[in-house]
């Protein structure tokens, strides 16, 4: 995200007018939603996708509504779901390609036009997954996320200089396209929902309302922080009732 404008007035610290965002996987799940909100705070947004039908239908409702919204075709994050034992070195590496290195490198392919805008910031959507352990997704899925929350640590410290901020959002449980396949699952539905003290799979749009907050002039010195959304499913210990 780059800013464009001088963020002095009150209002302004509340308002995504006059930036440009880069939100990728944007066709579907938190993706879609965080184009939307973006959109709907101001911001002119490009985004890309994996599938170029999925891509042109979002595009299509995105101006039917007004938004300013540019699309391109690319890759975003995945997991193979396999038993450590069972993992080759080519999964291993996909895995680490798609999902990491992939951050990692638009990260410095972004870095001079952020750099430019004098009051940028970076969002990595990792998972709890790489908070905490869990056998609904693989090891090397975890250790991804988790480096990429390490990563956010790092590129804080190191580009505020160039007056780039960097958090990372970690989702829990969402009803997505990809997530709605696995809860409907009886048994791992009924598991999530009583380890998640809100009781409940959580929404995208509930994770797009904070990748919106951290965007915001008004969380200007936020940086550095990995903030789960998860109905408190990370720091649920043992209650007996």
């Amino acid at each position: 995200m780059a800013a464009e404008a001088n963020f002095d007035s009150k209002s302004s610290r509340w308002s995504l007018q006059g930036m440009t965002a880069l939100v990728t996987g944007g066709s579907k799940g938190i993706g879609y939603a965080i184009v939307e909100e973006l959109a709907q705070l101001g911001a002119t947004v490009h985004t890309c996708a994996r599938n170029e039908a999925e891509l042109n239908k979002s595009l299509n409702e995105w101006n039917t509504k007004g938004y300013r919204v540019i699309g391109s075709v690319n890759n975003v994050g995945t997991n193979i779901q396999k038993e450590t034992l069972d993992f080759t070195e080519e999964d291993f590496t996909f895995l680490v390609n798609t999902n990491l290195e992939s951050c990692f490198h638009l990260s410095q392919l972004a870095h001079p036009l952020l750099k430019a805008s004098e009051a940028a910031n970076i969002i990595l959507i990792s998972s709890i997954a790489g908070v905490v352990a869990s056998n609904i997704v693989s090891v090397v899925y975890g250790a991804t996320k988790g480096a990429m929350n390490q990563m956010t640590k790092h590129l804080a410290c190191e580009w505020a200089k160039d007056n780039i901020r960097t958090n990372c959002v970690a989702p829990g449980p969402i009803r997505t396209p990809l997530g709605d396949k696995h809860f409907k699952e009886e048994k791992l539905n009924n598991s999530l929902i009583a380890r998640t003290p809100l009781g409940r799979i959580g929404e995208a749009e509930e994770v797009s309302s904070l990748v919106a907050f951290l965007c915001l002039p008004a969380a200007s010195y936020i940086t550095g922080q990995t903030i789960c959304v998860d109905g408190g499913f990370t720091v649920n210990g043992l209650y007996i009732s």
